[in-house]
């Protein structure tokens, strides 16, 4: 989700990172601390305040649609666990609990640049230093792990195009090894990079 930043004009696009991420921690709190005894009033609540982080101009239903989408199997696996230990009732308000988890952290990264993103994480741990916590290297280190989210992505694009192209059958195994000779390969080129600049 982080690598999904979509440029716009909207009030959640204007907010700094910093203010912005606050915010959205709260009302992530406000949907995992809501009391299963409100009955589906505890279902709702984050269900609105969902539709109210999107329902901005700029925003939109499509962004929410989507990332509901991608994590429809997180959801659905919640529902299922919920369903058949807790009950129905149960299962609806902490179901929704999770979408809502997932789409209201979605926002931050539909709406805020990576780089203001490490810039806030990094004046936010600048008080650590006093523990001897260098951020700039805990940002970098961030910076290396979100950089290399799409670039595993591309890896596993490329080694199942390779084996749709040669009429491999699918298999985990079959996958699993050239996958994890690219992974190995980006992380050696990554660390000759990073000692290139001094960095270790």
């Amino acid at each position: 989700m982080v690598t999904l930043f979509r440029p716009g004009d909207s009030v959640w696009h204007r907010l700094a990172a910093g203010p912005k991420a606050a915010i959205l921690a709260v009302l992530v709190l406000v949907v995992s601390l809501l009391p299963l005894g409100w009955g589906w009033a505890a279902a709702v609540i984050p269900a609105a305040i969902c539709l109210g982080c999107y329902a901005v101009p700029g925003i939109g239903m499509l962004p929410l649609a989507a990332e509901l989408l991608a994590a429809r199997w997180i959801i659905l696996v919640t529902l299922a666990g919920q369903l058949l230990f807790l009950g129905p009732m149960a299962a609806a308000v902490n179901t929704t609990r999770v979408a809502a988890v997932i789409v209201v952290a979605g926002l931050l990264a539909l709406t805020t640049r990576v780089t203001a993103l490490l810039d806030a994480f990094e004046r936010g741990l600048a008080p650590l230093e006093r523990l001897h916590v260098d951020p700039r290297r805990v940002a970098l280190l961030l910076a290396v792990t979100l950089n290399t989210l799409p670039v595993l992505a591309r890896a596993a694009a490329q080694v199942r195009e390779a084996q749709r192209a040669r009429g491999v059958r699918p298999s985990l195994r079959r996958f699993a090894v050239p996958f994890l000779v690219l992974a190995l390969k980006h992380a050696d080129e990554l660390g000759d990079t990073l000692t290139a600049r001094g960095i270790r």
